[in-house]
């Protein structure tokens, strides 16, 4: 006999290969275990209580002669029989040494088939029920031999062979099961496939990569419930799909925060020892090897496909012969052993003890087949339900950090499919070592150990705009610790080759503005969604035009572009931008360059640009025909591209608003006159130019209301500057202007006049009459004195006299209100000569901050 545990272990397989057992298979080594153990019993219990208890049939004791009927039919009739002696003994029978002797109980039959009891059975019948008990004339051992004659002719083959049959069908569908791991051509890639999974599982570098996107999941799930009260020192592990509760984990190198407070996370383990580093390296190139290897073949798919049509096959062939039998086993049965010399009986009856058990066992079989059966037809359609000779690491990609994790097929993606159904977590790890990017960032985790949160915190500066900004440089990558700085507005990347912004980057809300200094940075898909739909500026630097990202051209809600590199080769040939026609929301394009013409695909954004800025290096600007379909231009700048006139093709720019001529070699402003079609043009900047004169023709334009000419060669300004009503600004600065006309008066709307650095050397009377002057540069000028009625101007807020040839102040700048010192440029000794009480109300701090214009 067996024992259980050995009859058990027949289903048993080796536990590493259990992550590739579905949860289907696993069922149905449990039901095969059930079948055996079904098996077992009714085949332990027909060995030990298993038998036939027979009776004969009892006759009448008469010589009968077979007459046929009308019908065809034996009849039975009874003839005289000679009497012999008999012996009454419980349970024996004596026979005289005649052959023709009978006992005078035995009853004749002429058939085995069919009996009527004659008048004399029935007398017989009711004798022996007024007696103690039937007398048959026979001994023990002819029951023991009408027994076992019966037990093999009487039952039906079934009921006697059906343990056996259980245990062999089970036996084959538990080969069938597991066919697959001990068949030669396939157990060796199944073994060398679980070992490196295992290897991949149970490795640190997967850990922490898997770690580090749970504990995203997680701070993400926090920020949105808003979560307030987090320990100050946080640190994750996970054990999650670890093959033992004992598998060493590494917790996540990272940083948490709540959506109000900051909170840090500080690991235990933040980098990865040099054997643990080399061992990922060996894992990276087995799982190369293994993918070539496993992928050129689909023998293990079509192995196990064909293990299962077999099992499928052989459920049905039980299931269609086993029904038939139920109703065969039964309790009572008729015998006709043809032993009637020995015996001296022709028919018996005979009782079964083991049916109703073992027909109650085929029932359980039957049931237990069929269960088997239909989890083999759900298994038949998985596989061909999807194509299982594709794997597609999609999902694994999405979550993860690793956007370059390859698909697979064939056996390899058959394996996968397999280890997913026992867990996915296995083929997630897994798929960490098929990434190239994986393999880079092992060199990013020293990187990551260096850049600590705290010491990122510490580099962050606000600017002049008064944003929180993070400015790296040359470093071997981005520490993952720059994306818990959840708070910051603006990040520089400058001179990192290695440069790769990770799905994290989404948590950092405050992100609007990326500056890539000559960093070619690689962007995940997802954190290249946040920045499509989060990223308002965006900074690029370069060499090379082939250095800007291809994804820059995609972001869709990109607001403004500064683009600052080469875009000339050597033969001063063009060299193209890709198209833009993707960033539908751009307003402000900046390109600082080497151009000689305006690209033509920035007309690509031609209908939604509101500004287009060119510094060029020095190179000449010749063709500028692109700048007429930028109807919706409101602020131009050219500047720095050796123009010598005002281009004509500005002036069908009807909704231009501020034009910037900065640092050109213009020296004549005739065209001026054409600006009176621009009735929209409010600001116009000829600064840092060589403008001589000023035509009378700038009174045309009408609407005007800032004039910048300062840094030119001016000597005199015209009358028809004053005519300008609407001028609110007027800088005329280091010019050799010396004379400031009386005609100035008549700006009464002017608020900013700077003329530093020319030749003046009387201010007009007329120049206090502009009474909303706030800011007045007077400084670097020949100016003697200060009119008193500099009292006039009460909305002064910022006076420059520095560098002039004053002796004293005039007292009553004290009556202009919003004038304090730190307003007032002048020299010390000169603020000296003021009355105490003029000084005291200079020096009260009223909070209202001063404007220079500018």
């Amino acid at each position: 006999m067996f024992t259980l545990a050995e009859v058990a272990s027949l289903s048993d397989i080796q536990p590493t290969y259990r992550i590739l057992k579905p949860w289907w298979d696993v069922f149905m080594d449990y039901l095969a275990v059930v079948m055996l153990m079904v098996a077992i019993f009714a085949g332990t219990m027909q060995l030990t209580k298993d038998q036939v208890v027979c009776l004969p049939v009892l006759q009448s004791t008469v010589n009968s002669k077979v007459q046929p009927d009308t019908a065809g039919k034996a009849d039975f009739t009874t003839v005289e029989t000679t009497t012999g002696q008999e012996e009454a003994s419980i349970g024996t029978v004596s026979f005289e040494s005649t052959p023709t002797a009978m006992p005078n109980i035995l009853l004749s039959r002429a058939t085995s088939s069919q009996y009527q009891p004659t008048e004399s059975d029935q007398e017989l019948k009711k004798e022996q029920k007024d007696s103690s008990g039937r007398k048959t004339n026979l001994d023990f051992q002819q029951y023991v031999f009408i027994n076992q004659m019966c037990y093999h002719l009487a039952l039906p083959w079934y009921s006697k062979y059906f343990p056996y049959l259980v245990l062999i069908h089970t036996i084959i569908l538990i080969v069938s099961s597991n066919f697959w791991f001990k068949y030669p051509k396939t157990c060796s890639k199944i073994e060398h496939f679980v070992s490196i999974l295992g290897k991949c599982f149970e490795s640190p570098w997967t850990t922490k990569a898997l770690s580090e996107t749970a504990c995203e999941d997680s701070e993400n799930k926090q920020r949105l419930t808003g979560a307030q009260s987090l320990p100050k020192y946080v640190s994750t592990s996970s054990d999650e799909g670890s093959p033992s509760a004992s598998t060493p984990m590494i917790t996540k190198s990272g940083f948490k925060f709540s959506a109000d407070k900051p909170m840090i996370e500080i690991p235990s383990v933040t980098i990865l020892d040099k054997k643990d580093g080399e061992q990922a390296k060996a894992l990276f190139e087995k799982v190369r090897k293994f993918r070539a290897h496993v992928e050129d073949s689909d023998l293990i798919y079509k192995l196990y496909v064909g293990q299962t049509v077999i099992k499928t096959v052989k459920f049905i062939f039980i299931l269609c012969y086993t029904a038939n039998f139920v109703n065969t086993i039964s309790f009572e049965h008729i015998c006709n052993p043809k032993v009637e010399h020995l015996i001296g009986y022709t028919q018996f009856e005979c009782t079964h003890n083991m049916a109703y058990m073992l027909k109650k066992l085929l029932i359980s079989y039957i049931s237990l087949i069929c269960v088997y059966g239909f989890i083999c037809l759900y298994t038949l359609f998985w596989l061909f339900r999807i194509p299982l000779k594709e794997y597609s690491f999609e999902k694994v990609r999405e979550e993860s950090s690793f956007s370059d994790i390859p698909d697979v097929k064939n056996d390899f993606a058959f394996l996968l499919h397999m280890v997913d159904q026992y867990d996915q977590l296995y083929s997630k790890r897994f798929g960490v070592f098929l990434s190239e990017v994986s393999e880079n960032k092992l060199r990013g985790i020293s990187l990551n150990h260096e850049w600590t949160y705290e010491k990122l915190r510490q580099h962050v500066s606000r600017n002049a705009q008064d944003k929180q900004e993070l400015h790296l440089f040359m470093l071997s990558g981005v520490p993952d610790a720059v994306f818990d700085l959840t708070d910051l507005d603006v990040l520089k990347l400058e001179l990192i080759p290695e440069a790769k912004i990770t799905a994290k980057i989404s948590q950092m809300t405050n992100l609007q503005e990326l500056h890539l200094y000559h960093c070619p940075a690689k962007v995940e898909q997802t954190a290249f969604s946040f920045l499509r739909d989060h990223l308002r500026c965006l900074h690029v630097k370069f060499t090379d035009v082939g250095e800007i990202p291809a994804w820059v051209y995609l972001l869709k809600t990109l607001r403004e572009l500064y683009l600052i590199g080469n875009l000339n080769s050597e033969n001063n040939k063009m060299i193209g931008l890709e198209s833009l026609r993707e960033l539908r929301h751009l307003k402000i394009l900046h390109v600082k360059s080497n151009l000689t013409k305006i690209p033509p695909n920035i007309t690509d954004v031609a209908p939604h640009l509101t500004k287009l800025v060119i510094h060029n290096d020095g190179t000449k600007l010749v063709v500028l025909n692109s700048l007429k379909k930028m109807t919706n231009v409101a602020e131009l700048e050219l500047q720095n591209c050796e123009l010598e006139r005002i281009p004509h093709a500005i002036f069908s720019l009807s909704n231009l608003q501020e034009l910037d001529l900065k640092s050109n070699s213009i020296r004549t402003i005739e065209e001026i006159i054409s600006f009176q079609h621009l009735k929209r043009l409010t600001c116009l900047k000829l600064w840092h130019n060589k403008i001589v004169s000023i035509p009378s023709s700038i009174t045309h334009i009408k609407n005007l209301e800032s004039l910048y000419l300062s840094n030119n060669k001016l000597e005199t300004l015209p009358a028809a500057v004053f005519s300008l009503q609407k001028l609110r600004c007027l800088d005329v600065s280091y010019n050799s202007i010396a004379v400031i006309p009386v005609e100035i008066g008549l700006l009464q709307n002017l608020q900013h006049f700077h003329i530093t650095g020319n030749k003046v050397d009387i201010l007009p009377k007329q120049l206090f009459k502009c009474v909303k002057l706030r800011t007045l540069s007077l400084g670097q000028n020949c100016i003697t004195s200060i009119p008193d009625k500099v009292s006039q101007l009460l909305q002064l807020t910022y006076l420059e006299l520095k560098g002039n040839c004053l002796d004293r102040l005039p007292a009553t700048l004290g009556q202009c209100q919003l004038l304090r010192k730190s307003g007032l440029i002048v020299e010390d000794h000169l603020f000296d000569t003021l009355p105490s009480e003029v000084k005291e109300v200079l020096n009260q701090d009223t909070g209202i901050p001063f404007a220079n214009g500018i």
